[in-house]
């Protein structure tokens, strides 16, 4: 993962030179002192840098230029202490290609009834100063994170943080390569789409490699390398019988435990986030990755099965943004039903690559057949996934543009024993219910596969999607399908004229 000390918002505080050099030197310790108190109270995941107050269209646009270049700076928080006329911003607001947070604000909490005179108000003008600057952002069509209230104020901090984790996100996906081990999986719609307009869109680009080109770093499974991990295999998991030392099937743990080695050296050394693989085309593989893959997924690596290289992206962005937070988060596949009169549920689960961040206890490691792929037996993880709130979470490409669609979940504990299913598995209440939930995604053309998470909420997405300038589209327990249908062709009437310029 990023490290946090490497990345930085930039603070930019507007004014103009209306109000005389004392009111301007007092804008700047009042954003200096509040920079300094978000930095200690709010958190985040990265640093918040107070920048110059910037009061001409020449500041402006030097400073928009500089945070585009900046190769720390991932976002900018923008905040009008005094009136700051909105067409000094145009240039630099037209040059800006960093995610905007738009922080209306106040230093002072409350008005100070018995004091306040036209000096505090010639000062202190956010209320209006915001509303001019949020005009031009409206008219000029700028996607931008708005957050009201005063910036002492939790929820503000909790909002401020949410946003800078998607900012952080965003830049990962600026950086992301995506490595397609194989290809896709014949005859798979939804896992297919366009690559150079998905790198236009996000920045992250997607190569395919043969498996030979993973198998030529075999060499870091060697030197012991291959029995130390095992060891590890050993302190953190249940080992089935079959796999303790002496068992009829260790040779296929350690063979697992090469394949791991093998991949993380291919990975690593091509500075890949994220990868896919497909059981149609595992090479010299002797088995099926299925312990590796969830193991490098927990590690923090993007992960599509069956070179769905969209859902990799996402999972490697949704890892980041959810980096430190509790909950795990995991590639995953809807499964099976379970209907009944009072209460139906989804469970999800894949052949064998769910990620152990979201299980509920210590895994078991396992082997066990796969009747795909005709391959040796593969180990893997088995588990069952925490209760809680989640999401699932679909990136999915319509042809003329990318769709991200989420849909809220209560994950519960399986209703009953699960003693001859031998893969990580989670129970899910889709909200609103099952019948909405899957009816509403299947008009949305949602995938079966998806980026599952207990460690991130739907605000998260929707940040990531404004600033990727992307439709999403939620279902949560508000959702009806007539309303839900009404988005969809208001949505594609948008998109339509978007693309033409209108």
């Amino acid at each position: 993962m990023m490290n946090k000390n490497s990345q930085e918002l930039w603070f930019i505080t507007g004014s103009q030179h209306l109000y005389g050099a004392e009111t301007l030197q007092q804008v700047a310790r009042h954003a200096t002192t509040m920079v300094a108190g978000i930095n200690d109270r709010a958190e985040l995941p990265v640093n918040l840098v107070a920048q110059p107050v910037v009061t001409t269209s020449d500041e402006i646009l030097n400073v928009c230029q500089r945070a585009n270049t900046a190769p720390d700076c991932i976002g900018v928080v923008v905040w009008m202490h005094t009136f700051s006329p909105a067409k000094m911003w145009i240039r630099g607001l037209s040059s800006l290609t960093r995610p905007l947070c738009h922080l209306h604000t106040q230093f002072n909490a409350e008005i100070p009834w018995e004091n306040i005179d036209m000096d505090f108000m010639n000062l202190n003008q956010s209320a209006h100063g915001d509303r001019e600057f949020g005009f031009l952002m409206s008219r000029m069509r700028k996607k931008r994170k708005v957050i009201v209230g005063h910036w002492r104020n939790p929820a503000v901090l909790k909002k401020l943080n949410v946003w800078s984790r998607v900012a952080r996100g965003w830049a990962e996906l600026q950086r992301l390569q995506v490595a397609r081990i194989g290809d896709n999986m014949r005859q798979v719609a939804v896992t297919e789409g366009n690559k150079v307009s998905a790198e236009m869109r996000f920045g992250f680009s997607v190569n395919g490699y043969a498996v030979a080109d993973v198998l030529a770093h075999r060499s870091a499974a060697g030197n012991g390398a291959a029995d130390r991990l095992v060891e590890a295999y050993e302190n953190a998991y249940q080992l089935s019988p079959a796999l303790q030392a002496g068992g009829e099937q260790r040779e296929s743990l350690l063979e697992a435990a090469r394949i791991e080695l093998t991949l993380k050296s291919f990975l690593d050394e091509n500075n890949f986030g994220a990868f896919t693989n497909t059981f149609e085309n595992l090479g010299e593989f002797s088995q099926l990755p299925g312990i590796a893959v969830q193991r490098l997924m927990e590690q923090g690596y993007g992960f599509g099965a069956e070179g769905d290289w969209k859902t990799a992206a996402l999972l490697r962005c949704m890892k980041v943004m959810g980096e430190g937070l509790a909950g795990g988060t995991s590639f995953m596949e809807d499964y099976t039903y379970h209907f009944t009169p009072e209460r139906s549920y989804v469970l999800g689960s894949h052949m064998l690559e769910i990620c152990p961040s979201i299980a509920a206890q210590q895994p078991s490691c396992e082997i066990h057949p796969l009747g795909i792929g005709g391959k040796s037996d593969p180990v893997r993880l088995v588990f069952d996934g925490q209760p809680g709130s989640a999401l699932n979470a679909s990136l999915i490409d319509m042809g003329n543009r990318f769709r991200l669609l989420v849909n809220e979940v209560e994950s519960v504990a399986p209703l009953q024993k699960l003693p001859k299913l031998p893969v990580a598995r989670v129970l899910w209440d889709p909200k609103p219910n099952l019948d909405v939930a899957a009816t509403s995604w299947i008009l949305a053309g949602g995938a079966h596969h998806t980026v599952y998470t207990q460690s991130i909420t739907t605000e998260y997405l929707e940040d990531l999607a404004d600033i990727a300038g992307i439709e999403l589209l939620v279902i949560d327990d508000r959702t009806r399908v007539r309303d839900f249908k009404n988005d969809l062709n208001a949505n594609e009437a948008y998109y339509h004229l978007f693309q033409h310029g209108f």
